[in-house]
């Protein structure tokens, strides 16, 4: 009996040491394959700094690095990003930055950088990445609708917008979109960004339009845009910012908010404590922010054609705060 007890006890111990090997290979499995893109992707290609004179150059780069990308993913049978960097290669499209590593980098241009009068930056929220960049519930396709909602509003005015995927953008489902790491970096990113559009463009008024964790970066980023043309910050379907107040920003900007019926964010408490939530709601009489109507959309509507919303947003990113529709 003590030799079958020793016999057991020594299967176990094997059984044991071999689920340790294998949740030891699964756990490097899962981490290879997190870091798929990374390993598969080249990174872009040195790109001239942003500049009037170096636009041009900026673009040709960033476009060579989409479609060396492009020919990488068709190789790899990576369907869904061979789509949408297709679509990204269509005539007229322009980019900044492009990388097309892990969720990716996408930083595009619609309009006429160079000569607008207004520059609005779409910063978008949790979940994005490069292959759902050009949906209209994502920073590609709200942007576009933005550019056509400000265009329809006021035909003569010359604007282009930004749409803005220039950060790691954390996943809904993670504990990135509890805590502010991701959008500490996302902010050295945006204000690296501005200044940039500043040099291209020095005589343009820049406004921040910025979703769900995008107002945490928002948050984050405008208290160094000081010396830069910033005179409008919206923040919709916002989480909370960190701060207490909207004078707490440290910004000279006008902030706005906005939150839709539908929304599902205003369930989310907004509490702070040990770095983990993102404090008071912009949305509320409290925190001082001016409030426009969002509609009764839901939490990814805010920038869908036809909306309340979009038409607030292109209003504010228009400089045209006399006609925005307040809540």
């Amino acid at each position: 009996m003590p030799s079958a007890r020793r016999t057991l006890a020594a299967r176990r111990s094997v059984a044991a040491r071999r689920s340790v090997v294998a949740v030891s290979v699964l756990a490097a499995t899962g981490a290879v394959t997190a870091a798929g893109h990374a390993e598969v992707y080249a990174p872009p290609a040195a790109a001239p700094a942003l500049s009037a004179p170096a636009l041009g150059a900026r673009y040709e780069t960033t476009g060579r690095d989409i479609a060396r990308a492009l020919a990488t993913a068709r190789r790899v049978h990576d369907e869904g990003r061979a789509r949408a960097l297709a679509s990204f290669l269509a005539p007229g499209r322009r980019f900044l930055s492009f990388d097309p590593r892990g969720d990716g980098i996408a930083v595009e241009v619609l309009g006429d950088l160079e000569h607008a009068d207004r520059v609005a930056v779409v910063v978008p929220g949790a979940d994005n990445s490069l292959g759902n960049y050009d949906s209209p519930k994502f920073v590609g396709g709200g942007s576009r609708a933005l550019y056509r909602q400000a265009r329809a509003s006021a035909p003569g005015a010359r604007i282009a917008v930004i749409a803005w995927l220039g950060y790691d953008s954390p996943s809904t489902l993670s504990t990135g979109a509890l805590t502010a790491g991701h959008a500490e970096k996302g902010a050295r990113g945006l204000e690296g960004l501005l200044a940039g559009l500043h040099r291209v463009n020095g005589k343009a008024r820049f406004a921040l339009l910025c979703h769900s964790y995008g107002s945490v970066v928002c948050g984050k980023a405008v208290p160094r845009f000081a010396p830069l043309p910033v005179d409008e910050v919206a923040l919709f379907g916002s989480p909370g910012t960190t701060v207490r107040h909207a004078s707490d920003l440290g910004t000279p900007a006008r902030v706005w908010a906005g939150r839709a019926k539908g929304d599902w964010i205003q369930y989310v408490p907004h509490v702070r404590f040990t770095g983990v939530g993102f404090g008071a709601d912009p949305a509320a009489p409290g925190f001082g922010a001016l409030r426009f109507d969002a509609g009764t959309g839901p939490h990814s509507g805010y920038l869908k054609p036809g909306s309340l919303a979009l038409c607030n947003l292109a209003l504010i990113a228009l400089g045209r705060d006399a006609e925005v529709t307040r809540a």
